[in-house]
């Protein structure tokens, strides 16, 4: 594995470690191309900021920092700088005209929660098991999310509980994988989910995906330094590649904003 895209540092409030310490150890063991993506910074209204992403304040220092950090290591491997952000209904041309203005070069789609996270939203990647109704709109962020054109990947499209019967949870991840496949945007098999012992990568999502044939990639989903590069997780995720025949690519193409 020579390519990673999903990576946190400090500045998300909850991982840790420093962008040089992240690229020396991805050096190290043969990473090629390293992309960070630090939860894309939003003031909501109010001022209301999630206590899980890169603070506004300090989004030109994440830039600058590794901009330089880019120029020291160009000989050793390829650095994109972008942000993993979700698609809200309500907010969503706000989040990507604020990437955009920092200077993201990448974002890809971690869907967090529902009803839009803030004021009165619920967060889909703890121990909540969401009813229907709530998976049904998770899988519409999603969905619209890939529409957009802006996301290179979707981040762990499996980290969601839920309550609903099989046929329910079946046809829902199903219109998801769908859509991915029509849009051609890989899903990702999470290595956070696979070292932490989550309840994802989920078995039955991922015979979904085989089944309708979707790309997928991998991530690291890295938020401490020695997750920079998780190889004990990669026969894990190999394993699942093989037993449902995904369409595995190594390299996502950048999607560009």
């Amino acid at each position: 594995m020579t390519v990673n895209l999903h990576t946190h540092t400090f500045r998300c409030g909850h991982a840790t470690g420093t962008a040089e310490e992240y690229i020396l150890r991805a050096i190290e063991n043969g990473i090629e191309v390293l992309g960070f993506s630090e939860h894309a910074p939003f003031l909501f209204p109010n001022g209301f900021q999630s206590g899980y992403r890169l603070k506004v304040e300090e989004a030109q220092e994440y830039f600058a920092e590794l901009n330089s950090l880019r120029e020291k290591y160009k000989n050793k491997l390829t650095i994109y700088i972008g942000f993993e952000m979700e698609y809200y209904p309500l907010y969503f041309n706000d989040m990507l005209k604020t990437a955009k203005e920092l200077g993201a070069e990448y974002l890809i789609l971690g869907q967090h929660a529902i009803k839009n996270e803030y004021p009165n939203g619920k967060y889909t990647t703890g121990q909540y098991k969401t009813t229907y109704d709530e998976l049904t709109e998770y899988v519409d962020c999603i969905v619209k999310g890939i529409k957009s054109g802006v996301f290179t990947y979707v981040c762990h499209p499996d980290n969601i509980s839920s309550d609903c019967n099989v046929q329910q949870y079946n046809a829902e991840m199903t219109r998801l994988c769908e859509a991915a496949k029509q849009y051609d945007i890989p899903l990702e098999i999470n290595f956070y989910g696979i070292r932490d012992h989550r309840r994802y990568p989920d078995e039955h999502f991922w015979e979904i995906a085989g089944k309708v044939g979707c790309k997928v990639c991998f991530g690291f989903d890295s938020h401490d330094t020695a997750s920079a590069f998780d190889g004990e997780s990669i026969p894990a995720a190999r394993k699942l590649v093989e037993k449902y025949n995904l369409n595995l690519v190594e390299f996502p193409e950048i999607v560009k904003i």
